[in-house]
């Protein structure tokens, strides 16, 4: 498991598991870019029946085209609030509904293995029920580089 994202729905905490991250500092047109996309996995055996996670099973949270100062992001720490004319984050629910990320807060540092880890923390609109209230999340990741065992016949 690559990390855990939590939001924090009045009714229940939903706990999503982390499938695939992706973290990148772009160099581009003499700036440098940050670059971060989380997929989670779409399992659903730590969760109840009854429970609002189902209708969501899966969701991707982006980072895309966020300038940055150098491409050295362990150790740095970036606020990020979309507007009406700049938006560096999105959601993606793999359904029709729509969701957006407010006053999203990423930290990135090293963990004792020295693999880049995030933590993310931040706002998200409330697809579950349709609030106009958003909810809380966190986000605890790494970004260790997956092992491909290759077996030989």
């Amino acid at each position: 498991m690559k990390g855990i994202l939590k939001i924090y729905h009045p009714e229940e905490t939903l706990k999503y598991n982390i499938k695939s991250t992706y973290c990148k500092a772009v160099y581009s047109n003499k700036q440098h870019f940050l670059e971060v996309e989380i997929i989670t996995d779409d399992s659903l055996d730590h969760v109840d029946d009854d429970s609002l996670h189902y209708n969501f099973p899966q969701l991707s949270m982006n980072v895309f085209d966020y300038p940055i100062e150098s491409a050295e992001i362990a150790g740095q720490k970036f606020e990020i609030n979309d507007s009406e004319d700049e938006t560096y984050t999105n959601v993606d629910l793999f359904d029709d509904e729509d969701a957006y990320l407010y006053n999203s807060e990423l930290s990135f540092d090293t963990n004792a293995e020295g693999e880049l880890q995030l933590f993310w923390q931040g706002n998200i609109d409330d697809f579950y029920t349709g609030s106009d209230q958003p909810i809380p999340f966190k986000l605890k990741c790494n970004f260790k580089e997956d092992q491909i065992n290759i077996e030989e016949e």
